[in-house]
């Protein structure tokens, strides 16, 4: 069993209010929590308008699969998040 930890920090340039973050950085726990072998939380900034942190946890039976899953995650994240990625750290465990 292989486990990895994904975080990835935000900026949200121009976001004025929580509920307009919420808006642009919704929707993912529903898109990555529905998945059994990962799971999600915003981790940091929560109370900061223009930054956001998620944190991932993937878990699978080989590193491989763990990383391809973290590269699908990132990659997903910069093409539907109204958000810039700014940070992005992971941690094998």
């Amino acid at each position: 069993m292989h486990i990895a930890i994904l975080t990835l920090t935000f900026s949200l340039p121009g976001c004025g209010s929580l509920k307009e973050k919420r808006h642009r950085m919704g929707g993912l726990h529903a898109r990555f929590g529905n998945t059994p072998s990962i799971a999600v939380c915003e981790s940091g900034e929560r109370d900061r308008h223009a930054a956001s942190e998620w944190t991932f946890v993937i878990v699978g039976l080989s590193k491989r699969e763990v990383e391809s899953q973290c590269s699908q995650i990132e990659e997903k994240l910069e093409r539907t998040v109204d958000a810039r990625v700014m940070d992005v750290e992971r941690e094998f465990v």
